[in-house]
């Protein structure tokens, strides 16, 4: 009986050997199973997000498989506040966020290790002050009351708009809300104009054709972009998933302009809204690709962020502007 078993474990391993030698070659290190560039495995990450088009190539990325594709398992976060997803990043909950310039200042200068390692987009009409049609310049704001969310990106706005006309919040009536309630709360009446940003400014002149934008992002031009930053640990730890995110990331655009009506499709069902509706917010804002980020992270981002700083640091977001050289990490895209 011994050799009957002795003859059928030898079989077995025979097959086996046979098994593993007909078996596809794994890749090599430093590439996906698709061939791309990128983790071996499939790497789990946690990127905070909220419904903003600018963010819009990660939902692009999301549905083209662009993911899978380089080796990564991408849990996109929604939040609705900023507050939130601060937060959630200086948790450690979230390896990445996609912030607001400002905020990434402020989250640094607060002592939160992060790194800018992508310059995501500006907007110009997408982020603005609505007001109806009695209210035609800042200066009528003046006793006014104002929705805008506080510490985001129309905090800024609203803030930089009354200093350019010799104001400040003193001489408004501030009442803070989320963004996404902003302007519900202007056609209800609550308030006589509102701060917020797309797709909500596209949503209330739709239900209010008597809205109109009172001041917009492109008054200053790079005072509201948007940046993906990382947790400078998971930029040591992982920097080849860094990279690998902002290969997606321009994988992602190169679809985005090879197909711009599917591409806003995609982002304008990730926000909520129609792609009709956020027509004129699209032409508002202005997505940047790695060829872009290349000359933008070493060159005038770098003039750019310091304004923002400043403008920050005026309106008392921030109480000093901290190292932005060291806040700013374009090796990734070596």
């Amino acid at each position: 009986m011994w050799y009957r078993i002795h003859a059928l474990v030898w079989l077995l391993a025979l097959a086996l050997v046979a098994a593993a030698c007909s078996a596809v070659a794994p890749p090599p290190p430093g590439t996906s199973s698709s061939g791309q560039a990128g983790p071996t495995t499939s790497e789990r990450v946690r990127i905070g997000t909220q419904p903003w088009i600018g963010y819009g190539p990660w939902w692009i990325a999301q549905e083209r498989g662009l993911f899978d594709k380089y080796g990564l398992d991408v849990e996109l976060v929604e939040f609705i506040q900023d507050q939130d997803v601060n937060a959630a990043l200086a948790s450690g909950d979230m390896d990445a966020a996609n912030l607001a310039t400002h905020t990434a200042i402020k989250l640094f200068g607060n002592g939160l290790e992060i790194r800018i390692v992508l310059l995501e987009d500006a907007s110009y009409e997408a982020d603005a002050i609505l007001a109806g049609a009695d209210i035609q310049a800042i200066a009528d704001l003046r006793g006014v009351a104002v929705a805008y969310e506080e510490g985001s990106t129309s905090d800024l706005l609203l803030h930089y708009a009354l200093a350019q006309n010799g104001m400040s919040i003193q001489d408004v009536q501030p009442v803070p809300m989320p963004a996404s309630d902003a302007g519900a709360a202007l056609i209800a009446g609550r308030v006589e104009a509102a701060v917020t940003y797309e797709p909500y400014i596209s949503e209330a002149r739709a239900q209010n054709p008597d809205l109109h934008l009172l001041y917009t992002a492109a008054e200053r031009p790079g005072l509201i972009s948007d940046v993906l930053a990382v947790s400078a640990q998971f930029a040591q730890e992982r920097p080849e998933t860094v990279r690998a995110l902002l290969a997606i990331w321009d994988e992602a655009m190169a679809f985005y302009n090879a197909n711009p009506e599917e591409g806003r499709a995609i982002i304008s069902r990730a926000v909520g809204s129609d792609p009709q509706e956020l027509a004129t917010a699209f032409d508002g804002v202005e997505f940047f690709d790695l060829a872009a980020n290349r000359e933008q992270l070493t060159g005038d981002f770098r003039d750019t962020i310091q304004d923002v700083a400043e403008v920050s640091l005026s309106i008392g977001l921030i109480s000093e502007i901290p190292d932005l050289d060291a806040l700013i990490d374009p090796a990734f895209l070596e």
